[in-house]
């Protein structure tokens, strides 16, 4: 397709055309066929010359953080027997910005790189390319575009703060036991009891001697007393922020909790609007899924603590939400009975009467305005509540 130049020379030729018809000057006459046949022929240039180009690109990091900044490099290769003249490429973040490079010309076999940086910011997941090169006539009057196949895409982590400090929940001490016996399902060493085998079970773990005796295989089931055991919820209805600000700060509170358990060995899940939980110690999911969170109106956050609890787990219960009211409260006494240590984070420029409910309760408060971190409100509040553990 002609250029801007080349649309210019095409209405330039047409005009002359045009003044020819009107006055009759030969000259006229010549000077837009020339121009036209210029036009013409280039786009018969570009039709027989099209590239043969193969494009890449590296990411230098496909995760980060909200705020960071990564590079994406290009890389071009012309696969063809012909030099490519005038290539111009393009790509593009989505919703980041749109890069552009030019290369007066690639030769047959050369491979080419441009490197180009994107600051990341919001939290998403955002979609790179597909590239899109264009090369020219030597004139630059007729183009040929080429786009790329590949597409890459970078996950942008809510920004997460370093956490110091826990306070001391059933199970961290052997000589502690979680609210109900608590079967392993993701490790253990302890021996708790017997049970008769399942297909599918580890036949490493079935107990020779007693299944001797008793003739059927009996499996060793395991128990994890000592781990802490976690979960971190995020409070994903709007009517209890103030702002977007302060759903962000939310979002970077659950992120940065959920951080800190999983690097402090604890056994957590997380909830943040979805039908089910999600096992944090799956990080990268866990932390994709606040990565996208978005505010939901249509959550019943007393149905969800109702299945929260029939599925149990025991140890430390991590609320983080903006206003901390009375529904949630309510969530807080409904899960205490098998949640019996519970951290409220709320990112709020008020405080709300309900805390009063929830220091009868026990929980330990951290409170933020919307836009501030989290480090020093969380500690001292670890520090003033219970005697808290370093978990570094």
């Amino acid at each position: 397709m002609p250029t801007l130049r080349g649309w210019a020379l095409l209405g330039a030729g047409l005009a002359l055309a045009l003044l020819w018809y009107l006055f009759g000057d030969p000259e006229l006459l010549l000077t837009g066929v020339f121009t036209l046949a210029a036009s013409l022929l280039a786009l018969a240039y570009i039709r027989f010359h099209r590239p043969s180009l193969a494009i890449g690109r590296r990411l230098g990091s496909a995760v980060v953080h909200n705020g960071d900044t990564t590079t994406i490099t290009l890389v071009l290769e012309n696969r063809g027997d012909r030099t490519i003249r005038r290539l111009t490429v393009e790509d593009e973040v989505s919703q980041l910005g749109l890069a552009g490079f030019e290369l007066a010309s690639l030769g047959p076999g050369e491979v080419a790189t441009a490197t180009y940086r994107v600051t990341c910011r919001p939290r998403g997941v955002y979609k790179v390319g597909p590239a899109l090169a264009s090369s020219a006539d030597p004139l630059g009057l007729a183009e040929m575009q080429s786009p790329g196949k590949v597409t890459d895409r970078i996950v942008v982590y809510p920004t997460v703060e370093g956490l110091s400090g826990f306070p001391i929940v059933r199970g961290r001490d052997q000589a502690l036991h979680a609210s109900r016996p608590e079967h392993s399902q993701r490790g253990g060493e302890d021996f708790y009891t017997l049970r008769e085998y399942q297909r599918g079970d580890d036949l490493r773990r079935v107990h020779w001697p007693y299944s001797a005796k008793t003739e059927d295989l009996m499996i060793r089931q395991l128990e994890t007393p000592w781990q802490s055991r976690a979960l971190v919820l995020l409070d994903v209805r709007p009517s209890v922020y103030e702002s977007a600000d302060a759903f962000e700060t939310a979002v970077s509170g659950a992120a940065s909790v959920v951080t800190h358990l999983i690097r402090s060995g604890f056994d957590a899940d997380m909830w943040a609007g979805d039908s089910e939980t999600i096992d944090a110690t799956r990080y990268s999911a866990a932390m994709e899924r606040l990565a996208l969170v978005e505010p939901n109106r249509d959550i019943d956050i007393s149905a969800v603590a109702s299945r929260l609890k029939s599925a149990g787990g025991g140890g430390a219960l991590v609320l983080v939400t903006g206003v901390a009211d009375r529904s949630l409260l309510g969530v807080q006494q409904l899960l205490s009975t098998e949640y019996r240590t519970t951290v409220l984070l709320g990112a709020s420029s008020t405080t709300p009467q309900t805390l009063v409910g929830f220091h009868r309760m026990g929980a330990a408060t951290v409170t933020v305005e919307p836009g501030q971190k989290w480090a020093n409100a969380w500690l001292s509040a670890m520090r003033s509540s219970w005697d808290a553990v370093s978990v570094s």
